[in-house]
C-alpha cells in the first residue's frame, strides 16, 4: 500500500493547471481527492475527467469561513483530513509605474491569505489527529528576484517564509509542511492578465519572459509527479525542474551572474512595451 492509499486530500485551485495535475496524480496513487476552485464548474469538470474517488466544490480561498467549512466537509466525509494542498493562486505583474494598490492587494488576498486560510483550517484538525500534510504552492519567484512581477514575487516570498517557519511548529504535532517552488509550468496561468483587469495598460508576455529567465515551461503532469515524490520524502522546499535547481545554485554562489541575466531579460521585455502614442 502506497503512502497516499485511501488518504483524504483537499486541493484548492484544482480546476486547472498544477492543482488539477496534482489531483490526477494523487488519485492514481490511491487518494480520495476533493478539488476546489473559485470556478466551480472548472473544478467539477476536472473531477469528471480524473474520475476515481474525486469530488469537487466551488471555493473562494479569500473567504476564510468558506475555506474552514470546506475543510470541515472533507473531514466529515472521510472521517479525517490527511492532506491539504493550498494551491490556488494568481499571477499579477507589470511595470511598477502602472501598478496600483489593487494589484498588490489582489495578490496578497489570493496568494498569501488564501494559503493562511487553508493552514488555519487544517492545522487544528491535523493536530487532533496527530498527523497530516500541508503543501503550499509558491514559486521559484519566491526564492529569486523577478522584476515586472513584483506583486507575484512578493506573495510567493511570503508563502516560502510562512511555510519554512511553520514547518518547525508543525513537526511537533506530527504534521509535515512543504512548499512547492517551480519555475514556469505549462498551465493557463501563463496566459492570464490580471494586471490589465485591475487597471494596468500593459503587462509582460509572461510565457516569453519566464522562458527567457528560467527556461521553457515544464510539463505540468511531470511536475505533479516530481512534487509528490518529494512530498513523500518530506522535502521542505521542492524546486523543479532541474534547471531551476541549478539556477538557484548559481544564484547562491555567483549572484552577480544571475542578476546580470535577469537584468538582460528585464530590458528585453521592456523593449516589447508599446511606445506611448503608438
Amino acid at each position: 500500500m502506497g503512502p497516499w492509499e485511501n488518504k483524504s486530500v483537499a486541493i484548492t485551485g484544482g480546476g486547472s493547471g498544477v492543482g488539477k495535475a496534482l489531483g490526477r496524480e494523487l488519485v492514481r496513487r490511491g487518494a480520495r481527492v476533493w478539488l476546489s476552485d473559485v470556478n466551480g464548474e472548472a473544478a467539477a469538470q476536472a473531477a469528471r475527467e480524473i474520475g476515481g474517488d474525486t469530488q469537487s466544490a466551488a471555493l473562494d480561498v479569500t473567504d476564510a469561513g468558506a475555506v474552514e467549512a470546506h475543510i470541515d466537509e472533507v473531514a466529515r466525509a472521510h472521517g479525517r483530513i490527511d492532506a491539504v494542498f493550498n494551491n490556488a493562486g494568481i499571477g499579477v505583474g507589470g511595470d511598477i509605474s502602472e501598478l496600483n494598490l489593487d494589484h498588490f492587494n489582489r495578490s496578497l488576498d489570493v496568494n498569501v491569505r488564501g494559503v493562511v486560510h487553508g493552514i488555519l483550517a487544517a492545522f487544528p484538525r491535523m493536530k487532533a489527529q496527530g498527523s497530516g500534510t500541508i503543501v503550499n504552492t509558491a514559486s521559484a519567484a519566491g526564492l529569486l528576484a523577478l522584476p515586472l512581477m513584483a506583486p507575484y514575487a512578493m506573495s510567493k516570498h511570503a508563502v516560502v517564509g510562512l511555510s519554512n517557519s511553520l514547518r518547525f511548529e508543525a513537526s511537533e504535532h506530527g504534521i509535515s509542511m512543504n512548499v512547492l517552488c517551480p519555475t514556469a509550468i505549462e498551465t493557463p496561468l501563463l496566459e492570464t492578465n490580471v494586471a490589465r483587469e485591475l487597471g494596468a495598460s500593459w503587462r509582460p508576455d509572461i510565457r516569453t519572459y519566464l522562458t527567457r529567465i528560467g527556461g521553457s515551461p515544464f510539463p505540468v503532469d511531470k511536475f505533479a509527479q516530481y512534487a509528490l515524490d518529494q512530498v513523500e520524502r518530506d522535502r521542505a522546499v521542492i524546486v523543479a525542474p532541474l534547471g531551476a535547481r541549478l539556477r538557484l545554485g548559481v544564484a547562491r554562489w555567483v549572484p552577480s551572474l544571475v542578476e546580470r541575466l535577469t537584468r538582460i531579460a528585464y530590458h528585453e521585455m521592456l523593449e516589447t512595451r508599446p511606445k506611448e502614442g503608438s
